[in-house]
């Protein structure tokens, strides 16, 4: 098919809906069948997507008749052609510039877990901690919340063995109190 360009074709009135009709009939009969097996190549098979690149690609030629074949060219397939790959390459580039879709996921696998319970227990035991004596606040400091062991602590702090375990076990005692009073048990 070689369109003949339509002189006013956009002005008001001068297009008849049966010319229309018999023009885009003509584009799809002619053309629709080789530019679906091209586009089918494009992408990768998916017929779905290259039928919409295939009708996008007729609508457009369609839209521009009256400007196809001023140009003299005798066939309007590589016109075609290429704004085919061209849609089909915007399509690819806008698919990748998105992130992926996710249907049919539960929404509750994505949800990040509640961490008020955390934040309220760190709160009480650092106030509770607050209550400590200096030695006592320091000694659970070194082996509970840095890991570690009694003597390792008792070297840091600078502190005999023996002073280090009952430091350890007066601190325990006091911080127990101290959240039992905040209303922790355990």
């Amino acid at each position: 098919m070689t369109p003949r360009p339509a002189p006013g074709r956009h002005q008001a009135g001068s297009s008849t809906p049966d010319h229309d009709d018999a023009l885009v009939r003509e584009l799809y009969e002619e053309h629709a069948g080789p530019l679906l097996m091209f586009v089918l190549r494009l992408t990768g098979g998916d017929r779905q997507r290259a039928e919409d690149i295939v009708q996008e690609t007729l609508l457009r030629a369609w839209r521009n008749a009256h400007r196809l074949g001023a140009q003299g060219q005798s066939s309007l397939r590589p016109w075609l052609v290429t704004v085919a790959r061209r849609i089909a390459i915007d399509d690819h580039r806008s698919e990748n510039a998105r992130p992926p879709e996710t249907y049919g996921r539960d929404l509750e696998n994505f949800s990040e877990p509640d961490e008020t319970e955390r934040v309220l227990r760190l709160m009480t035991v650092t106030d509770a901690l607050r209550t400590l004596s200096q030695p006592h606040r320091e000694i659970i400091l070194e082996t509970y919340f840095r890991g570690k062991t009694v003597p390792e602590a008792a070297e840091t702090l600078g502190l005999p063995l023996g002073t280090a375990k009952s430091r350890v076990y007066y601190a325990l005692r006091a911080l127990r109190s101290a959240l039992q009073q905040r209303g922790v048990t355990g």
